[in-house]
Formats: C-alpha cells, structure tokens, sequence
C-alpha cells in the first residue's frame, strides 16, 4: 500500500511520529516529509535521521506542499477547513489520518473492536480490555485512549483482539479502515466548530460501521435517538444496550436475558456507567462471557481518571474531578451522580456549546465558578436563571473562590462542559492541575 509513495506528514505529537516511523521501518522505497509547528527533540531527529525521514520545522506548510506528493497524512486535530488541508484536496492528493494508515499494517486474521461515542468511549473501552484480558485473551489497547495505532500495530499478531477507542477526529478521514465489532455509546453535539455542524459530525460518528456486512457487529444504545438515526441503513448484525439485548431490571444489569451483576455490587455509580458498563458486556459476551471475572472486575473498578473521579473529602467536602466532561451532555451526566449540594467550575474553550442544555440540572448547584474563554458568556447564561455565578477565568483563582463559599457536606465539582485548549493542551492537563491544588488545601 505505502511503496514508492511521497508523503506529506502534517503534525506529529504522536501520532505523526509514530505513523513516520511505521512506515519508514517498513519500506524504504518512500520519500517521507515530516513537519510541525514546533521542533522536535533530538531523539526524535536521530531515528528520524536513521530512518531516512525529513523533518521540516514550519510555520508555512503551505509552501511545503505541492502536486509532486502522493499521500498527506493528517494529524487529527487540524480542522479540515485548514488551508494546507484544502490545497491537498485541490491537488488531488490523498488525505488520511496515522490510524488509517496504521490499519493496513495489520495481520489479516484478527478481530477489531472500534468504540466510538460522545461520551462514555473511554469507559467503555476500558471495561471491554480489562476483562476480556482477565478472561485470558490476546488483546491489544490502542487508539484515542492513549497509544497510536501506528504505535502498536507491530506488537499485533494473527488471532489477536485489537480494541481501539476512536474519535470523531479520527474517523473523518477513515477510507478502508474497518472493525469486525463497533460500539456507538451515543451522539449528542459536540465539535462542532471542528466540523461546521451538527449532521457532520453525525455523518463522521456513523464511520466507525465503515464497511460493515451483515457478518460485523453494531452495538447501538437504543435510547439515544442520534443513535438509532445515523446507524437505521448499516447492514451489520445490531445488538442493543438501553434495549432489548442489554438492560436494567429489578436494580441488575443483563445481556442477553441474563442475569450479569447486581447494581449494588458495583463499585461504579451512576446510570451511565451502568449503560457503558451494558455496551461492554454486550462485546464480551461475543467471546463467551465469564460472569465470576466480570464480577471480581466489576467490585472494584474504580473507574477512569478525569472522569467524575474522587479526589478528596476535605472537612467533610468532596472534590470530583470531571475534566473530561468537554460538552453539557457529560456534564449533565455528572450533575445527576450526586444529590449533595454542587459547586460547579464550568467554562473552557468558546466552541458555541449551548449552555441551556443544563437548565433543570443546575438546582441543586450552590454557584457556578466561571473559568476559561466562556467565562462572560456563562456568568450571563448563569444570570438568566438566576444561578449564583463569580467569573474567575482561571482554574487556581476558582479553587480560592470556592473556599471562601463550602461547607460540610458540599461537593466540589469541576465538570467543564468545554474543552480544555484554550488554557491548557489537553483536558488531562486541566484535570491534574485540579487535583494539584486540591491537594495543596
């Protein structure tokens, strides 16, 4: 597939280091053009050096690019609106993404899981690795959940499960990428300055059943509406989780008309984790579901970091840390986890998220600490439905806010609705940073 080829890698973090490498290592028939805004390390430059690859440090990739290149390899994050992305599309050349790439890489005879969503996909993922690993399969984790599949597809043999979380970002570019199990854990708006509108970025959601036959498996939540819209035409095998494959009942969970676990055994809380919780055990009962390991699993996982996770009870306060909540339908989610009193730090990167999606499921909120581009638009939002709100753009300034308005019994939440880049690189970074000065009180 990659012979012969001129190749324009645009970005690299890790997914366009990895996918350079993938395939320098093998063929060297390529011309391999690697570039970013910013340099790399020296370590980077040697295999790169090594590898016959070219790095280019730019700021005008522009006028890197011409019709002599086969291929443009994108990293997920650039807006296909960007200007170096439209001249590829003039010049006929092909764009894809590192896990496009990645997939042709692969051993034919395995089996692949995709588990895309708006919410929810990297739990979901997290359970279907962790048990099916403990049920004793060959299973491989990569994807958006933190390993590039360019990264991992050597270390993939014939027989093997790869398990891949995969982003809205990453499907866009999807060609002849295909899974054998794709789970849908729901769609609600979000990214939406990413793809323009909302029917974009379901069209992209619907790429994770790229072609699927009726011998593939779509696991689809049947509750979500989206959902059910985007996947009404796809010819794959459905099965449905909120539905008639996968529910809850008298307080249990159960696949396929059988009793799994007991909602009270687990130790995750919160109608969502149970659904996702649902999706996942609607994929491992393809492989023949061992109820003791699920159990034993189920007893005591805790649950994903940046996800409602606990971080501390302080003088009788909770702190949560939600940074992972990057539009208001994961907020909502996290709002509805606690009865307790709530204070909220809201706010991020302005993408136009509709903060009126939170009405009815701020009641319970004592005040709203604004942080982040959002912060006049959310003080104002607050304002209408005369929620206490203080604007405090900063994430250290809410912390000194929030001290200043607890008390026992309260909890602390930061549950963003909003993505993190306009403070911070990632939400991760968000994340720690609250749990840093949490820890500091």
């Amino acid at each position: 597939m990659y012979e012969n080829k001129k190749i324009f890698i645009m970005g690299l973090a890790k997914s366009g280091f990895y996918v350079a490498k993938l395939i320098a290592s093998h063929s060297k028939s390529n011309e391999i053009i690697a570039t970013d805004l910013t340099d790399i390390d020296e370590t980077s430059k040697e295999i790169f050096n090594n590898l016959n690859i070219k790095f280019i440090k730019s700021d005008s990739q522009i006028d890197l690019l011409d019709d002599s290149f086969d291929v443009l390899i994108k990293n997920p994050g650039i807006l296909p609106s960007n200007e170096v992305i439209k001249k590829a599309e003039s010049l006929g050349i092909d764009i894809v993404n590192e896990m496009e790439v990645a997939y042709h890489y692969l051993p034919k005879n395995i089996t692949i899981i995709g588990v895309t969503g708006s919410n929810g996909k990297t739990t979901t993922t997290t359970i279907i690795y962790e048990i099916l690993k403990r049920m004793g399969k060959s299973v491989v984790l990569g994807g958006n959940i933190g390993f590039p599949l360019s990264q991992v597809a050597d270390t993939v043999h014939e027989n093997d499960i790869l398990l891949l979380e995969i982003s809205d970002h990453q499907l866009l570019n999807f060609k002849d990428f295909k899974t054998n199990i794709s789970v849908l854990t729901n769609v609600c708006p979000t990214h939406l300055d990413y793809h323009g509108s909302y029917e974009k970025y379901m069209w992209t959601k619907s790429k994770i059943f790229n072609l699927h036959t009726k011998d593939d498996l779509a696991v689809i939540n049947e509750l979500n509406n989206d959902s059910l819209t985007i996947t009404e035409n796809i010819p794959s095998k459905k099965l449905y989780f909120n539905g008639k494959n996968a529910y809850i009942k008298d307080n249990g969970l159960y696949v396929i008309d059988k009793l799994i676990i007991k909602c009270n055994e687990i130790m995750l809380k919160g109608i969502h984790n149970y659904e996702n919780i649902l999706a996942a055990l609607l994929v491992i009962n393809e492989f023949g579901i061992d109820i003791k390991i699920v159990k034993e699993f189920l007893k005591t996982f805790a649950g994903v970091e940046h996800r409602i996770e606990f971080v501390r009870d302080l003088n009788g306060v909770k702190y949560y840390n939600d940074s992972k909540s990057t539009n208001p339908t994961a907020t909502i989610t996290a709002l509805k986890t606690f009865d307790e009193p709530i204070h909220l730090i809201l706010g991020g990167l302005e993408r136009y998220q509709d903060f009126n999606e939170l009405n009815g499921y701020v009641k319970k909120t004592k005040c709203i600490y604004a942080i982040g581009e959002v912060s006049d638009r959310i003080k104002e939002y607050a304002d209408k439905i005369n929620v206490k709100c203080i604007k405090c753009y900063k994430l250290s300034v809410a912390i000194e806010k929030i001290r200043e308005n607890i008390t026992k019994g309260d909890v602390v939440l930061l549950s963003p609705a909003s993505a993190s880049q306009d403070q911070y690189k990632k939400f991760e970074d968000r994340g720690n940073e609250f749990k840093i000065l949490v820890a500091k009180l």
